[in-house]
């Protein structure tokens, strides 16, 4: 043993771990990238909170989602132009629609209540999502997915907590309705595109271009004024939203989603608070408390258990194939 450790040269050692952390990285890339998307959501924050100070939430989606629908189609001439087919085409529509309800609810409902509120209401999809995949599925829900999903939950109350949580307004239904909607949004991409081989990218640019339409019909009034009188720093807001946020998270969620469970897609997007703070502290220069930190700690928490849960209960009914 010891002359066979001893004949192991630094540079096969090195080699070892190399190979190591790849499988690694190849074992969990849907995982990792499923955690980047949320550390992409959580740093959208910033950037929107700065525009919705000069603009209205709807132009700032219709210009987000014009951006993206635009360089989406941009990937799809240089990379395949295979068209849709009709199936594809009618699930993408529908998946656009229900993603811009998720967002016209979630933005309008933050706009209309309290940071306590709006925090702990929307991670309820972390919830939501185990449930409605169950009832999808028909598959028993496990208990442990649910007890992980509440710990997480309770966890966002205390990371965001400050004034203390009030009586339901209507911003709070708005931020709850959005967290179904998310939630049903996300089990409805893992129900109508798992295993009939889809394009992430085309159901993306679909989704995308019936977001855009519904945004910009709704204000175009608006959308024109922005474009017009839009300076640089509103200009490269609104690209992060269009392109970071949108073109490169919808696109890595679709395509993970396909190779994952919802509940697990959710679980792992559900980390998004905690980006959202940790960014916060960096650039923002905010501050954390006590309370703070523990709910950090009970999110990460519930989200592993979840995933290990999740992972030991995977039903084979619902397969989960693994696209080149």
């Amino acid at each position: 043993m010891l002359s066979s450790l001893l004949s192991r040269t630094p540079g096969t050692v090195l080699a070892g771990h190399r190979d190591t952390f790849g499988g690694f990285v190849a074992a969990r890339r849907v995982d990792l990238l499923l955690l980047l998307v949320a550390l992409v959501w959580g740093s959208s924050y910033l950037a929107a909170k700065t525009l919705t100070e000069t603009v209205g939430v709807t132009v700032i989606l219709s210009l987000r989602f014009l951006i993206t629908t635009v360089a989406l189609v941009a990937l799809w001439l240089f990379w395949n132009r295979r068209r849709a087919s009709r199936r594809e085409t009618v699930v993408g529509a529908v998946l656009g629609c229900t993603q811009a309800a998720v967002l016209i609810l979630e933005t309008h409902g933050i706009a209309g209540t309290s940071a306590t509120n709006a925090g702990l209401v929307i991670s309820l999809v972390i919830v939501f999502t185990p449930v409605t995949e169950s009832i999808a599925f028909r598959v028993p829900l496990p208990r442990m997915v649910l007890i992980a999903g509440i710990v997480a939950v309770v966890g966002v109350c205390l990371l965001v907590s400050g004034d203390g949580f009030v009586a339901p307004t209507l911003g709070d239904m708005l931020v709850l309705a959005a967290a179904l909607v998310r939630a049903v949004h996300v089990t409805a991409v893992s129900v109508l595109t798992r295993g009939r081989g889809f394009s992430a990218l085309m159901l993306t640019l679909i989704q995308s271009a019936v977001c855009a339409l519904i945004y910009t019909l709704a204000d175009y009034r608006g959308v024109l004024h922005a474009v017009r009188y839009f300076d640089t720093g509103e200009w490269v807001g609104v690209l992060y939203l269009g392109l970071a946020c949108s073109v490169f998270a919808f696109l890595v969620q679709t395509w993970a989603i396909q190779r994952t469970s919802a509940s697990r897609a959710s679980l792992l997007m559900g980390t998004e608070p905690i980006w959202a703070v940790l960014i916060g502290l960096s650039i923002g220069q905010e501050t954390l408390d006590v309370l703070g930190i523990i709910g950090a700690v009970l999110i990460i928490t519930g989200t592993y258990l979840g995933l290990r849960a999740e992972a030991r209960h995977r039903t084979p009914h619902v397969p989960v194939p693994v696209y080149p």
